[in-house]
């Protein structure tokens, strides 16, 4: 069997250093909000190039608590509604929810699978305060358009990156971009854009491009103010021990996992581009009538965190993978709206969302992946 994903032997060359760091974490002594966690916030902070990492228990936290910044910040209220994707993993609805706002929910594009900006300002109303954009899949969201709509309502952005770590821009790594804009010319408008600070959310899963051996995850911004607070909610509202200024949660990132995750963070661009190379293949090599490839533009907007094709016949698709030993697995079977969960949206319509839900099966895709499995996952594919 070609597993989906073999993180046995993705973490297999890190054993003899995860050894190491437990050994260093346990001489140590210091168990919660060390010396490997303070590294790893330093380091992903410099690899994302922003001023401030804050790490977090997971990326479910990391959303919530950017919310509930801003909520302490003044610059959201609770009710405040929030336009989120349609077809996103459901982890970014409910953290919307958890923080007591009001997730609306946009159509994405079926090309990219990304929230359509075309029909983001359809959306908006008086009580639209921010704009959640989920980098799904591992390729960025069209953030220059999404960007230039926030300025035009004066709507905050928050960044869902749990499955696209290290995915760049052609001129920084999930920085905003207004195209030819000189600010220089428009003083306005440079403070719109100054005010406009970003938020990112990522997680740790050990599933992802970046995972480690557990829960795990982290906040970046460039945002000084929101950075403060959030150093505090994530520990219980607390600056200094036992002296609390906000309503805080127990949400830190593991000194362990950090010291993992600080053996994994330099080969992850390397990683990422392993994965690029599988999805070349895969683009130039699949030739089936049968399957619809995924949109990729050949820049670094795509990490590749999953491979995700579509059919019609999906489920027919997928036992004949099976039964010719590849292992599929379906992101997401069932659409935000549909979950009993949200029984009260059960009875909308949104096509495009509920069209990629029942066609998309996501191939085998890792950096461990060989050149023969390629073959084999394309072969049998193309005889399909």
């Amino acid at each position: 069997m070609i597993p989906f994903l073999d993180l046995k032997k993705i973490n297999e060359p890190y054993e003899t250093v995860f050894q190491e760091k437990l050994k260093l974490v346990l001489d140590n002594g210091w168990y919660i909000l060390g010396k490997e966690v303070e590294t790893f916030e330093k380091a992903f902070a410099e690899y994302c190039q922003t001023q401030y990492c804050i790490g977090v228990g997971n990326g479910f936290d990391a959303l919530v608590l950017i919310f509930k910044g801003y909520i302490q910040l003044g610059k959201l209220q609770k009710g405040d509604e929030v336009i989120v994707p349609a077809n996103t993993y459901i982890a970014s609805i409910l953290a919307i929810l958890q923080a007591d706002l009001v997730p609306v929910l946009v159509e994405p594009k079926l090309e990219t699978y990304n929230i359509n900006p075309d029909l983001i300002r359809e959306k908006i109303t008086l009580k639209t305060k921010a704009v959640l954009a989920v980098h799904l899949y591992g390729q960025l969201a069209e953030m220059d358009k999404i960007t230039e709509i926030a300025i035009e309502n004066d709507l905050i952005i928050v960044e869902d990156a749990a499955q696209s770590h290290g995915a760049k821009t052609n001129s920084n790594n999930l920085k905003f971009q207004i195209p030819n804009f000189d600010d220089s010319k428009n003083d306005n408008l440079k403070s719109k854009i100054n005010n406009l600070k970003s938020a990112i959310a990522y997680s740790f899963y050990p599933g992802k491009n970046l995972g480690c051996l557990g829960d795990g995850g982290a906040i970046t911004t460039n945002d000084s103010e929101l950075a403060k607070v959030l150093f505090s909610l994530r520990n219980y509202g607390s600056e200094k021990k036992y002296f609390n200024e906000y309503i805080g949660v127990n949400s830190r990132l593991d000194e362990l996992q950090a010291a993992f995750l600080n053996a994994k963070l330099p080969n992850l661009d390397a990683d990422n581009e392993k994965r690029r190379i599988v999805a070349k293949r895969y683009l130039s090599e699949i030739k089936s009538d049968k399957i619809i490839l995924p949109f990729w533009d050949f820049s670094t907007n795509h990490v590749f965190h999953l491979f995700v094709i579509r059919t019609s016949k999906r489920d027919h698709l997928q036992a004949y993978l099976a039964q010719n030993n590849i292992q599929t697995v379906i992101h997401y079977p069932v659409p935000p709206h549909k979950q009993k969960a949200f029984l009260e949206w059960n009875a909308l319509f949104y096509p495009i969302t509920e069209k990629i839900h029942d066609e998309i099966l996501s191939l085998p895709m890792s950096p461990v992946l060989t050149e023969d499995e390629i073959s084999f996952i394309v072969d049998v594919l193309n005889q399909y």
